[in-house]
């Protein structure tokens, strides 16, 4: 059940969880996102510590298409914080405010804390470069709607894995749905850190590395691709090093499957060429349309008791 639940790490749900949502997901879609009451009355506070253009504006949408109001914030300027104010009592002032809080914070681990002290539901919308659950769910959905499954399919994720927080959850995302093995594509220095590795071999998911996509383009039924994290760097030199040393063009293209899905939570820089976008492969466009459906089903799971009237309860 997702009623008056927190939304803070994906794999403290369960398949059938997921599943729910895509059942409610594509009944706003079946409507073409018509405007609706069933969250009238319902306020949400919006507080975005990092920045963020599609997770904040499609999570505001999502709230008014629900007959919902926004109150919030798109950073720490402006606000109590910059007055010393702590992360914890924003919360707790916040939470007086609204009924839901949704949070992006570059403090990894800050979510669990934080949603202990709030007594409406807390929904994570981007943790340092660890969690980003609401992406991983439209990840997931954006495949079901494109392959018409998840399991069984072959899996690549290119790029910055080690700070892609977008990436990280996606591949937990995957697991709870049965893949047994996901290929990473990167440079060894952007490979994630033993205890991510560790974690999803625990899970039953085994991670093999490539540093070349066309050593693996042609296997793959799904592609998904990341940028470079230039801003969770500590010396950005480092950064610029690696800068070009990953990328998909139409060559590389040639060898893949007709079936091929690419995906990328955006935005992107020079890792994926805009020549890809006119080609049947591309499905991070339609990856952004399914936003909206998607995060007003997380909005409406929590906030009413609409799962209970999907499953014959009320």
């Amino acid at each position: 059940m997702w009623r008056n639940r927190d939304l803070i790490d994906l794999t403290e749900f369960t398949r059938k969880d997921v599943e729910t949502l895509f059942k409610q997901a594509d009944l706003f879609l079946e409507t073409r996102l018509a405007p609706n009451k069933m969250l009238e009355g319902k306020i949400m506070a919006s507080a975005f510590f990092e920045p963020s253009t599609r997770t904040r504006l499609s999570f505001e949408s999502a709230m008014h298409r629900l007959g919902g109001s926004v109150i919030g914030f798109s950073s720490a300027e402006g606000t109590s914080v910059e007055k010393g104010e702590s992360i914890e009592d924003t919360v707790r002032m916040l939470d007086n405010y609204c009924d839901v809080i949704v949070m992006r914070h570059r403090e990894d681990g800050v979510m669990q804390r934080l949603a202990q002290l709030a007594k409406n539901p807390l929904i994570n919308a981007g943790e340092g470069q660890s969690r980003h659950p609401t992406q991983a769910l439209i990840d997931l959905y954006t495949i079901f709607k494109e392959k018409g499954m998840l399991e069984g399919l072959n899996y690549g994720v290119m790029g910055d894995v080690k700070h892609a927080r977008a990436a990280r959850d996606f591949i937990r995302g995957l697991s709870l749905f049965g893949v047994r093995e996901v290929n990473l594509i990167t440079p060894r220095e952007l490979m994630p850190e033993e205890v991510f590795v560790k974690d999803l071999n625990a899970r039953g998911v085994r991670l093999n590395h490539y540093e070349r996509v066309e050593d693996v383009i042609g296997m793959l039924d799904v592609l998904y691709v990341v940028r470079l994290q230039v801003e969770r760097f500590r010396d950005r030199s480092e950064a610029e090093a690696l800068r070009g040393s990953y990328s998909i063009s139409l060559k590389t293209l040639e060898r893949a499957k007709r079936g091929l899905r690419i995906l990328h939570p955006l935005p992107r820089v020079w890792e994926l060429s805009s020549e890809v976008d006119g080609t049947p492969y591309a499905a991070y466009f339609k990856q952004v349309s399914y936003s909206i459906p998607v995060r007003m089903a997380v909005l409406s799971l929590i906030l009413t008791d609409i799962e209970r009237v999907q499953e014959g309860l009320i």
